[in-house]
């Protein structure tokens, strides 16, 4: 009973905009990080369907959204050509929501190079970072909200 009083608390709160999230700049624009580092198909699935869901609710608000996608560690996995359980749907995304973006680890690469002996294929749907870690931490300071789901 407490979890749904706390819920419907937290969706009262942000329906009345007293809470909203950070604007990275004074443009209105919405702007959410969100990591994957684990060679997890339901994680995966889970940041994809997070930044489905926010775009959508967005979108229905008549507010912009920008997401980024960071993969590294296992977590390259999501955006490998050749492992990822979710490539479909990052294609589906490419072509969809164009609001919502996704960096590779340039470290994390340089690491599957030196151990598989060739560099792993990366979706083109991806941009290839120097870091991943690095790149989440410059999203934070730059205003954005970063979360791992």
């Amino acid at each position: 009973m407490m979890a749904f009083i706390r819920r419907a608390m937290i969706g009262a709160v942000l329906a009345l905009g007293i809470a909203s999230p950070t604007f990275a700049q004074d443009d209105g624009i919405h702007r959410l990080a969100l990591q994957i580092s684990d060679n997890n198909p339901q994680k995966m699935t889970t940041v994809l369907n997070v930044a489905a869901n926010v775009t959508r609710l967005y979108q229905e608000r008549g507010a912009e959204v920008e997401i980024r996608i960071v993969a590294f560690n296992a977590g390259l996995h999501m955006l490998r050509e050749d492992t990822s359980p979710v490539l479909d749907r990052l294609t589906s995304f490419g072509q969809s929501m164009p609001n919502v973006t996704f960096a590779a680890c340039g470290n994390t690469i340089t690491g599957m190079t030196k151990k598989e002996g060739v560099a792993p294929p990366i979706s083109t749907h991806a941009e290839v970072v120097p870091a991943g870690v690095v790149e989440l931490m410059a999203l934070d300071q730059a205003g954005w909200t970063v979360i791992r789901p």
